[in-house]
């Protein structure tokens, strides 16, 4: 029986604090919503131990191509990870509904 590779996934700093002060913004409105955003966020990028090929390429004019997948959660949340040999480098959760160019440039 063939078994599929296991990756290890390792979140950066910055992606880090990033789902932190998402996280304690949406807590001032609603620590139910707050809670249920981080198990979420943190339950996908747990999904990326298995397969995290399976994700699309963030095509953007100032990125290498083929340097980011994308992942995105619920509506608003895109986690953004490179794979290298079989490590999964998590490196930015952004919420959609803020701007993000700084991302691109």
């Amino acid at each position: 029986m063939d078994r599929k590779p296991h990756y290890k996934v390792i979140v950066s700093e910055r992606a880090r604090q990033m789902l932190a002060c998402q996280v304690r913004f949406l807590a001032q409105k609603s620590p139910t919503a707050a809670r249920k955003i981080k198990n979420d966020l943190i339950g996908a990028i747990r999904t990326l131990h298995h397969m995290p090929e399976r994700f699309p390429f963030l095509e953007a004019e100032f990125i290498p191509p083929n340097k980011y997948h994308k992942m995105f959660i619920e509506k608003w949340y895109l986690i953004l990870y490179q794979i290298k040999d079989q490590t999964v480098y998590v490196e930015y959760i952004v919420d959609c509904r803020q701007d993000y160019r700084w991302l691109m440039r």
